[in-house]
Parts: structure tokens; sequence; C-alpha cells
């Protein structure tokens, strides 16, 4: 039998509804589906329980895989996730700016139209000088919108070794400190 705990800390509270979590704490709410046929998942006594009947290897990564994510739910809504982007460029000043939920990207390679990338409404993004920054209590999404915005400006049709402007993720999503 495979079996792993994690410990709930205080001031956060866990759900388990038909197969998914439901994480809030202080910094937010973060839910997520975990289905298997081999593996459960359920609540006991301020632990999370992922537990197999069958010893395989691939049910043994899985519970691995349920734990991580269980972890980086529970760490999220306690202390937050964080993302870094730097805008790089030579030929055009580009403009930032965030209206509601969508970031803008303006005179981005001498382009007359701007460039939007939607941002769900539990992610935050910051723009301080050329830096950009992306926080949010669910680790996945921090780092999707991250990929998203360097996808949006990412250049094709040019030497890239020659045009370098961008938006560049420096750092992926890591633990945020008060």
């Amino acid at each position: 039998m495979i079996s792993e705990y994690i410990e709930i800390p205080e001031g956060v509270e866990v759900k388990i509804e038909d197969g998914s979590l439901h994480v809030k704490g202080p910094k937010g709410e973060v839910s997520k589906e975990f289905r298997h046929p081999l593996v459960s998942i359920r609540l006991e006594d301020k632990k999370i329980a992922i537990l197999s009947e069958i010893e395989r290897r691939k049910i043994k990564a899985i519970v691995g895989t349920w734990k991580a994510l269980a972890k980086n739910m529970i760490l999220g809504v306690t202390k937050g996730w964080r993302g870094e982007l730097k805008l790089v460029y030579s030929h055009f000043p580009v403009k930032l700016k965030v209206e509601g939920n969508m970031l803008v990207i303006e005179n981005f390679l001498g382009e007359r139209s701007s460039r939007h990338v939607s941002v769900p409404d539990d992610i935050k993004v910051e723009i301080k000088q050329s830096m950009i920054y992306v926080s949010g209590a669910d680790k996945e999404k921090v780092g999707m919108v991250c990929g998203r915005i360097e996808q949006t400006v990412k250049v094709q049709g040019f030497d890239r070794r020659v045009f370098q402007d961008g938006i560049y993720i420096t750092k992926k999503p890591y633990l945020m400190e008060e």
C-alpha cells in the first residue's frame, strides 16, 4: 500500500468534494481536481492523505505528483507565488500597462496595434520600470500567465540574435517572502 500525508497548517481550510481538493487561506483560494481509479485522496485529522492499494511504479509516481500539487496549493494560500519577467527593447520604446484584467503591450517593434494578454481575476500583475511581477495563490496560473506574456511578444520572421526585443521570464514562480 502506498500512502503519503501532508500536514495542514493553522489558518488553512481544506475540503474534499467529488475528487476536488479545495484549499482556502489568508492569500486566497485554490481548487484542483484529483481523479484516478486507483488513487484516492481524503482528510484524516489535520492531514491530507493520498492512498493507493496497488504498489506499482506508475501509481507511486501519481501519488508523489498529487502530494507535490497539494503542497504547492497549501504554500500558495499561505505565502503566495510570484513570477518575474523582464522587458527588453532596443529598437522601439515599448509601453506596458494593466487595464482591468488585461496586460496591454504598446509599440512593440513599432507596431501600431497593441498586443493584449488576458489575466485571470485571482492573479495580480505589477509593472515596475522594465520588470513585470505576476503573483497569486495558484502556482500553475502564475506560470501560465508568465508563459502567455512571453509568447505574446515572441519575435517571428527576424534573426533572434539581432532582434532581441521581447519580454522574457527571469524567474519561474517562486514563494513570496513577507
